[in-house]
């Protein structure tokens, strides 16, 4: 798949989430298969930039291209000035969210809810291209609700005004993450656009994977939630695409990938912040081996990188010969 000049090693892509998709944890998903990770949202009003937490998803220091940087607002100009300087900043490819169903975004009329204003959406996309200097994507959802859905609609406003690729949550606004995402509107998506479309949600393995391709007839599948203590399913999804299978994680491979991603994380963050930031990554990957039970108490509560990564490494040497399997 092609994305601008941009020639992705594999259709899979890491989906932008908020409070997940760190430097460290796009690195991490590059690195095991991923053809291509979006930043955390950021926000377009330039005036909210000052803050540790908006500077920290503005950085790109070391990852691998393209860089992709995906920003949500609601007023073109704003939109395309936050494009203007994301560039400026070394993003390659700027993602425009039209797929954030969180109220407090919503309510501001971005995220989702500019699939509910063509007339609206047109602008931003327009300004954005214009400004942007690099390719842009966009990724939204089906549309607000059952009643209306417009991915099509707004997939060929999003061609016409030189959109490069989309992405597309198989469901509406209204549905948050409820329910089964369908396929069926991605479909007339792809039928509508020339462009590269990536199919989303509840893809967490090679067959669904497979079937939301096929059902969808998507270029590429773009992967969320089910990353999330799981970043080797790219390897694996990467495989299957391929027809062939890939082992699942050893144990022993399972501690090497959370020490490297803790290590990364207290880099990033420092030491601090980043022990508190691995607590939830290290609840996502203990999912994956049950026969862990509860996390030690020490593991929630200390404040130390050094424990951290010494607890994580006695409590997983203490379960020899099982891998990483799905919950």
């Amino acid at each position: 798949m092609r994305i601008g000049p941009y020639e992705l090693a594999a259709p899979l892509a890491l989906a932008p989430m908020a409070g997940v998709t760190d430097r460290p944890f796009r690195r991490l998903c590059r690195q095991l298969g991923a053809g291509i990770a979006a930043s955390e949202m950021v926000t377009a009003d330039v005036r909210l930039w000052n803050t540790s937490k908006s500077r920290l998803r503005m950085d790109h220091r070391d990852e691998p291209e393209p860089r992709v940087v995906q920003i949500a607002g609601y007023e073109p100009s704003m939109m395309a000035e936050a494009a203007r300087r994301n560039v400026a900043m070394g993003a390659q490819l700027i993602d425009i969210n039209f797929g954030c169903p969180a109220k407090k975004v919503c309510n501001r009329a971005a995220g989702s809810a500019l699939m509910r204003d063509e007339v609206l959406a047109r602008a931003i996309l327009a300004a954005v291209v214009k400004s942007a200097g690099v390719p842009v994507t966009l990724k939204m959802r089906t549309g607000w609700d059952a009643a209306s859905r417009n991915a099509v609609s707004i997939a060929r406003i999003a061609e016409g005004e030189g959109v490069a690729a989309l992405a597309v949550h198989g469901r509406t606004r209204a549905d948050f993450f409820a329910g089964e995402a369908e396929y069926h509107t991605v479909a007339a998506v792809k039928r509508a656009v020339a462009i590269p479309v990536f199919v989303n949600g509840d893809v967490d393995c090679v067959a669904k994977a497979l079937k939301a391709l096929e059902q969808s007839g998507a270029d590429g599948v773009m992967i969320g939630r089910a990353a999330q203590g799981r970043p080797w399913i790219f390897r694996e999804l990467r495989a299957g695409l391929a027809g062939t299978e890939v082992a699942s994680p050893s144990l022993e491979e399972v501690r090497d990938i959370i020490t490297s991603h803790l290590e990364a994380l207290y880099s990033f963050y420092g030491e601090s912040q980043g022990v508190r930031v691995a607590r939830k990554h290290l609840g996502w990957y203990c999912r994956f081996h049950r026969e862990i039970g509860r996390l030690p108490a020490g593991l929630l509560t200390t404040e130390s990188a050094t424990e951290q990564l010494s607890l994580v490494s006695a409590f997983l040497s203490g379960i020899p010969g099982h891998v990483a399997r799905a919950a």
